[in-house]
Formats: C-alpha cells, sequence, structure tokens
C-alpha cells in the first residue's frame, strides 16, 4: 500500500509516517512548499492524505487572505490533481471548526457548518468544495474532522497547563466548569490505517475524538498526578477572569480571550459514525492514557 501525504513535516506527519512504518506502509511526503509539487506528485497509489495547512491562530495576528490561500486554495488544486491520477483515497484533514466555535451539545456530522474565524471559515469552503465534485468510479473522499490533537513532544494548551502545575502555581479558572474532547495523536494514525485498509467503507464526513471527554478541572489533577504534584484550584468569579483575558486581546499577555475559550468552554464532539462505521466497540487509547502518554513526554529526565 502506498500513501502520499503534504505536511508530512509537521507534528501529525511525523506520527504517521511511524505508524506507517510499522504497518508496513509505504510513505511519500509530498512538500506543497515546493513550487514543482504538482510535477511530483504520484499519479498512482492507494491514498493521498492532505495535512498541510495554515493552523489556528490564537494571537489572531495572521493576515485573513493566509488561511484561504492555504486551507481552502492549496486542497482545491491537490484536489483536482488527485481527481486526474490513479490514486483511489483522498483524506482532507479538516476542523471541527470547520462546523462550530462554540457548542450547547454533541458535535456530529450532521450538524450544518457555521464558523465564525477565518480558519474555520477556510476548511468549511474547502469541505464544500470537494463535496460537490463528481467522484470518478472506484475513488473516496473522507473529510476528517478532528478535535483538538495531541501527543508526546506537541506544545500547546497541554504544555501550557503542565508548566502550570510543574510550578506549583493554582489553576486559577477552576469556577469555570465544562467538558471537552481531545484526540490523542495515536487513536488519529489508528483510524486513518482502518479507513485505508476498509474497502468497503463509504465515502463521507467523520469526526475524529477520543472516546470520552474530560473536564480541564479534571485534566489538571490527571498532570499533577503524573508528575507527582499536588494541585490547587482556584475559583475566581469568571467576570474576573473574562476582564483579565480582555486585556491579553489588546497587549502581548499570558490569556486572552481566544486561550481562555480553550481553556474553558465545553466542546464535546461525538466519534459514534466513525466507530459504527469500521465496527469498533472503543479506540485503542482512552482519553486519560493518552492524555498521560503526552504529559509525561513533557517531563525532562533529572
Amino acid at each position: 500500500m502506498n500513501v502520499t501525504v503534504t505536511g508530512a513535516s509537521g507534528f501529525v506527519g511525523q506520527n504517521l509516517a511511524r505508524f506507517f512504518l510499522k504497518e508496513d506502509i509505504n510513505f511519500f511526503p509530498l512538500s506543497v512548499r515546493d513550487r514543482k509539487w504538482e510535477e511530483m506528485m504520484p499519479m498512482v497509489g492507494s491514498a493521498l492524505i492532505h495535512l498541510a495547512g495554515k493552523a489556528h491562530d490564537t494571537s489572531n495576528t495572521t493576515d485573513q487572505r493566509v488561511y484561504f490561500e492555504v486551507n481552502r486554495d492549496l486542497t482545491i488544486r491537490i484536489f483536482d490533481r488527485f481527481l486526474a491520477s490513479e490514486i483511489r483515497d483522498f483524506f482532507f484533514i479538516s476542523s471541527v471548526k470547520a462546523v462550530a466555535d462554540t457548542l450547547v451539545s454533541p458535535l456530529t456530522e450532521e450538524i450544518a457548518g457555521s464558523p465564525l474565524t477565518p480558519y474555520g471559515k477556510s476548511k468549511r469552503e474547502a469541505e464544500e468544495y470537494l463535496l460537490n465534485q463528481q467522484l470518478p468510479e472506484g475513488k473516496r473522499l473522507f473529510i476528517i474532522r478532528p478535535c483538538m490533537i495531541h501527543g508526546p513532544y506537541n506544545k500547546g494548551n497541554l504544555n501550557l497547563l503542565y508548566n502550570v502545575v510543574r510550578k506549583g502555581i493554582p489553576w486559577p479558572l477552576a469556577d469555570f466548569q465544562n467538558e471537552r474532547s481531545f484526540l490523542s495523536v495515536d487513536n488519529l494514525c489508528f483510524l486513518l490505517g482502518r479507513m485505508m485498509r476498509d474497502e468497503t467503507l463509504s465515502s463521507g464526513v467523520y469526526n475524529f475524538a477520543d472516546d470520552s471527554p474530560i473536564s480541564t478541572n479534571a485534566l489538571v489533577g490527571l498532570i499533577g498526578n503524573c508528575i507527582g504534584k499536588s494541585t490547587k484550584l482556584w475559583h475566581f468569579p469568571k467576570t474576573i477572569v473574562k476582564s483579565i483575558a480582555s486585556i491579553g486581546d489588546a497587549i502581548p499577555f499570558p490569556l486572552n480571550s481566544e486561550r481562555l475559550k480553550k481553556l474553558t468552554e465545553s466542546y464535546v464532539v461525538s466519534n459514534a459514525k466513525i466507530k459504527r462505521e469500521l465496527n469498533l466497540d472503543k479506540l485503542p487509547l482512552t482519553v486519560e492514557d493518552g492524555l498521560k502518554k503526552t504529559i509525561l513526554s513533557f517531563v525532562k529526565p533529572s
């Protein structure tokens, strides 16, 4: 089985490369930064996984046009090239943010998209183009919507939480009660591998998430247990915290409204559809085990 991957040098791409090596799947990286990428793109193979994209910038300093040039326009060019090839499957790694920035109930694939950010809108417009194209016989299109992906050595909000607990700093956002879905990169690789090998799987949109959500307060406790640190939860009034976060919207500050949202709002994603279609009862890693694996990777040897 031969698989071409764009964005192969990124965090997910590197994990996929290691996973495919163990699964005896031939992995071919395609750099779309090279102006001649169209000439280098294989015209045959089992699958093309399009990972390359412009990630969401929580500091809100990115020119909005960049999101559409990369996440929408580049995706369209790659997909059109795929249609002209003999590659069987196209995987577009989109995002749950192509559907909704905030949720009041678990996100399923049937919910109509209404993204608010340039990142989400650019992903959504790419999805719409792909879904409106006629697929030649024998080809399949899979639009994958992962929630927050994490794994060993991946920096981000998990690393921020880890450093708070490691330094013994009380968690000041405990007044926010929430439930959030995460996605272990190991579970992501597992699902992509199963999808490629399942020749009966139908084209469509599929959410990727671990089997259960976890609250940020529980996550802080989990980090403490992993590294042997006691955790303190401070219940500052939400109004005060939001006022402090608004300062970060105007000047460089560790907390801004976007980061506060990621840390405290509920965002639960259902993975029921992909498990049902692949006849899976559960994914290899629980949310707790996946998070522990990531957290322990942050610990420096003494």
